[in-house]
């Protein structure tokens, strides 16, 4: 078939391979021609596969806490972690999770790591980041890590040290509810669900207190009026941490908040057993790293006595008594190299700082003494200094014992405050502790780098122990920074930060309310082996940094004579019963008093400040518009102030707030700010100026941010003055005295009221002064320098009461009005700038009868005619003053004489004429344009005809001038 194909078509040799395409349904060649493949059915197209429903188990718990409804959730949400648990109250959700690492390595330290997140997208925000995305950790998701970290680790069983990983995160707020406490909780549960061997579960509650109700479980706008602030974590029957912010709460009233908690956090207990039995894992046994009785028997044969030896011993120092230590555990390492013992050698250091606890703890209990030789409720000697850097705005030098610590206080203004992005909480924070401890301060190498967990967390202690004493922010506008450097570490650094800290705010001069002190207490219990009860403890006043390491506890509490302000309680065992933690309250009220009669010894009020090192802030009010004036493009003329002045400028709405680090700084800067956009005016303000024009009757001062002023030539110097010029120049900077201003709104500026008289000394002006126009001012100084009141810096003005606030007195005397101000006076006296226009263009005939004398500038227009005068812009007026006319020539035909062409301030004498047009008629004269918009004024005489009208040109004479220099005329006879 196919031979006799390429026979009869040899062409079809050659098809083209589209052709011989299936999918185009062509078919095979037959007899010489090309045809298509018949239609055939497509095979059946299976059906779409259907994918199938996962169910997720889910298991859930509710109960109810403080009439708020709890969730805890698992199944749903990472399924794969050890455990996951999700806690809701609320709109307010926060899951946690927990992992473990599976092999074993020798550590003698449980390696836990708790992490916190906050991210935006749980309150629907996108970051505002370059990258939009949330950065290295913030201080309070650090605070956070640590508030779940100190509760939990007690918990793990001795030996326990393999990699442990929390990580707890918020997936939804609503803004009500705080969610570190839920994140507590919600760790406490997932530990439990795990199979991770763990002594759990624990309850963590908050409790604030308003009117002196307890409340469990505030919401945030409740614990703005809080003065209690108590996060409590507890097992069943003993407590594991306690966190405390208050405003000075008694002991009393404390011991009261604490007893309340306890059974409120238990009822998180329940819940997380129940979800445990239905959704947890069986435990897993881990390998632990425990200390055989036969190595710690043969370490301690070796070491005991010679470690007994160092510690009753009171003459050793921190690092001598270490050296002593050391010592001691390389002989001990020679002993067990000798005897080959490997497995002792693993474990030797943990099992020498055993020995090390042992021996010490069983000294304090027995015989009631301590390391140092003190009694058990002795504070370490203290030394206080203050002001021992006065450059600065305020420091302080605080030791007690070995342990110093240097405080600094840096003021700034409201803008600085420190940016807060938090998903909960207030947007900003004035008051800013920050807290470092150098390697240095242990005689240690180390490196610094970013956050530190442990300075965070002692800072913000130090910081909610000061912020209680802080004056209102309305009374005490500045942002405040105190900087904490550890300069030597023998424990309780932090409490020594409280002190020092409470030092240097009082010698910056602010005014605190009571001093902050604050002490550590520690704990050295006896636990009965069978039972695992406390049979016997004693509690220790002011530890050292190795009685911390070798007790159970450290129970941080700071405070005044009054109250409690804050309390941070790490303890290491797992729990301490609330009696004990109670009976401490006393102890650290006890050390707190001694501590704070060597601090009010050294300063007990706050410092009053000299000028050289006072810091100042100035609150000023102006419009925005004024306010973006001072600003300038891109922020170009406040940055050029700063630098040039060394002040600090914030600005927001209607309000322009001025720091300086001290008077000078502040002048300076007052002194750009009056220059550019200027202030209200008072009479008997000193205000600098620079001469911009110099007439035969006075000069033209240009001042506060561009007004214009006059210095007339009787006010040059209290000796006669033939010539302006040889007392002032243009260009000169001048110190004047504003001694009024005419019924026109024009200043009246005075050079002698500066200057001492001949034969006088007067020291009360000083050239640059900053202008005592301050009403609108708010300048707060250090309390010391403040008496009756009043701001030392603000001259009291003329009929003002001492003690009053200037921000309440009266309208200043003198108030330069804008152009839109003269143009809205103006059209309420029916002179408006439309009425004269239609008046020039509707009445244009002369009159035919002209007044023939003239009159004396006196009584020219009575008083109430003056108020209803027009007012005229600032450039009319300085235009009016200094008489600079611009004349046609006069009708020289009809009045057989010729007026001067141009008259100017130079060649204007009494007689000279000029061509005028009538500009208004008024009921006692008129107002006459005398050419370029320059006005001058005529007089009617009695019984003469007034049938003037608007637009009549007039020939008249120059016959005298008023106090400004405004030409009185005559009219020339026919």
């Amino acid at each position: 078939m196919s031979s006799l194909a390429t026979k009869t078509h040899p062409l079809l040799n050659n098809l083209p391979p589209f052709l011989t395409w299936r999918a185009l349904g062509f078919r095979t060649i037959c007899s010489g021609r090309l045809g298509f493949a018949p239609c055939e059915p497509a095979p059946p197209t299976p059906a779409p596969s259907v994918a199938g429903t996962k169910v997720l188990e889910t298991f859930k718990e509710e109960f109810e806490i403080g009439s708020r409804l709890i969730t805890l959730e698992t199944g749903k949400i990472a399924r794969f972690a050890n455990g996951a648990v999700v806690l809701g109250m609320d709109e307010t959700k926060v899951l946690s999770t927990v992992t473990s690492s599976k092999g074993d390595s020798v550590r003698d330290f449980l390696p836990l790591t708790v992490d916190y997140q906050e991210k935006q997208f749980a309150q629907g925000v996108i970051p505002n980041t370059y990258m939009r995305r949330e950065g290295a950790p913030k201080e309070r998701e650090l605070l956070v890590g640590r508030i779940i970290d100190r509760p939990i680790r007690p918990l793990f069983p001795a030996g326990f040290y393999h990699e442990v990983q929390v990580m707890a995160s918020v997936l939804s707020s609503d803004g009500k509810q705080d969610p570190d406490v839920m994140a507590a909780n919600a760790t406490s549960a997932a530990l439990m669900l795990s199979d991770i061997p763990w002594g759990g579960p624990i309850g963590m509650i908050r409790i604030g207190r308003i009117c002196g109700q307890f409340i469990v479980n505030p919401t945030m706008d409740e614990l703005s009026l809080s003065d209690l602030n108590l996060v409590y974590a507890c097992t069943r029957e003993k407590t594991l941490m306690i966190d405390v912010q208050a405003r000075e709460i008694s002991e009393k009233d404390l011991e009261a908040g604490l007893r309340l908690a306890h059974p409120e956090a238990v009822k998180y207990l329940e819940p997380q057993i129940r979800l445990a039995e239905k959704a947890g894992k069986q435990k897993k046994e881990y390998k632990l790293s425990m200390i055989s009785e036969q190595t710690l028997e043969k370490v301690s044969n070796l070491a005991e006595a010679h470690i007994e030896a160092v510690f009753t011993d009171p003459s050793y120092s921190k690092f001598e008594r270490g050296e002593a230590l050391d010592k001691i555990g390389q002989d001990v390492k020679k002993a067990l190299e000798e005897e080959c013992d490997e497995e002792s050698l693993q474990v030797l250091p943990k099992a020498v700082d055993t020995v090390r606890k042992r021996v010490i703890r069983k000294r304090i209990i027995a015989e009631g003494v301590r390391v140092d030789g003190r009694q058990l409720d002795e504070v370490r000697p203290i030394y206080c200094e203050s002001g021992n850097l006065p450059i600065l705005h305020g420091s302080s030098l605080f030791s007690r014992g070995d342990t110093q610590v240097l405080c600094t206080v840096t003021l700034g203004a409201p803008a600085e405050a420190q940016r807060l992005e938090s998903l909960v909480g207030p947007p900003t924070k004035r008051f800013m502790l920050h807290y470092s401890f150098p390697p240095f301060c242990i005689n240690e190498v180390g490196k610094r780098v970013g956050l530190n967990r442990r300075e965070v967390g002692h800072g913000t202690l130090a910081e909610k122990a000061l912020l209680a004493v802080l004056p209102p922010e309305n009374d005490f506008p500045y942002t405040v920074r105190v900087n904490s450097e550890v300069m030597a570490s023998d424990g309780s650094t932090s409490m020594a930060t409280v002190c020092g800290g409470s030092m240097a705010l009082m010698d910056a001069g602010i005014p605190l309310q009571e001093h902050v002190a604050g002490v550590s207490v520690g704990l050295v219990s006896e636990v009965d082996p069978s039972t695992g009860e406390i049979k016997d403890y004693r509690i220790l006043t002011d530890i050292l940094g190795l009685e911390d390491h070798l007790g159970d506890m450290d129970f941080k509490i700071a405070g005044t004579r009054i109250g409690v302000t804050a309390i941070q309680l790490d303890i290491k065992p797992a729990g301490i019963p609330l009696d004990i933690i109670c009976e401490c309250l006393e102890h650290a009220h006890k050390g707190r008093l001694q501590i704070l009669d060597h601090m009010e010894r050294e300063i007990s009020a706050p410092r009053t400040q000299d000028d050289r090192n006072s810091p100042r802030l100035a609150t000023l009010k102006y419009d925005n518009d004024t306010l973006r004036r001072l600003i300038g493009p891109l922020g170009a003329l406040k940055r050029k102030i700063e630098e040039e002045t060394g002040g600090r400028i914030s600005v927001s709405d209607g309000t322009l707030t001025v720091v300086a680090k001290n008077r000078s700084v502040m002048e300076k800067v007052l002194e750009k700010v009056d220059f550019i956009i200027g202030r209200e005016i008072e009479v008997g303000g000193i205000y600098k100026g620079v001469v911009t024009s110099v007439k035969e009757y006075g000069a033209f001062v240009e001042f506060n941010g561009g007004q214009q002023g006059l210095l007339h030539v009787s006010e040059l110097s209290h000796e006669p003055v033939s010539r302006v010029s040889d007392v002032v120049s243009v260009g000169q900077q001048l110190s004047l005295r504003c001694i009024g201003q005419d019924v026109r709104g024009n200043i009246k500026l005075s050079l002698k009221a500066v200057s001492p008289r001949p034969g006088t000394d007067v020291k009360g002006v000083v050239e640059g002064s900053v202008p005592v126009n301050k009403q609108a001012t708010d300048v707060w100084a250090s309390v010391g320098d403040v008496s009756n009141g009043q701001n030392p810096e603000l001259p009291m003005r003329k009929n003002e009461t001492p003690g009053v606030n200037s921000s309440t007195s009266s309208t200043p005397a003198v108030l330069i009005r804008s152009a839109a101000e003269c143009d809205e006076e103006e059209k309420a006296s029916g002179f408006s700038q439309s009425s004269k226009s239609t008046l020039k263009s509707t009445l244009a005939s002369k009159s035919n009868s002209k007044p023939k004398k003239s009159t004396s500038q006196s009584d020219f227009f009575s008083s109430t005619n003056i108020q209803k005068s027009t007012s005229f812009s600032q450039r009319e007026r300085e235009k009016l003053a200094e008489c600079l006319f611009g004349t046609e020539d006069g009708d020289e035909d009809n009045k057989g004489t010729r007026a001067e062409a141009i008259v100017s301030a130079k060649n204007l004498k009494l007689g000279t004429k000029v061509a005028a047009k009538v500009y208004q008629v008024r009921a006692h004269g008129l107002v006459l344009d005398l050419g370029g918009g320059i006005r001058g004024m005529y007089r009617f005489e009695n019984n003469e005809k007034k049938d003037f009208v608007v637009g009549d040109e007039l020939l008249v004479k120059c016959s005298s001038f008023t106090g400004k220099g405004i030409p009185v005329v005559s009219l020339v006879d026919s």
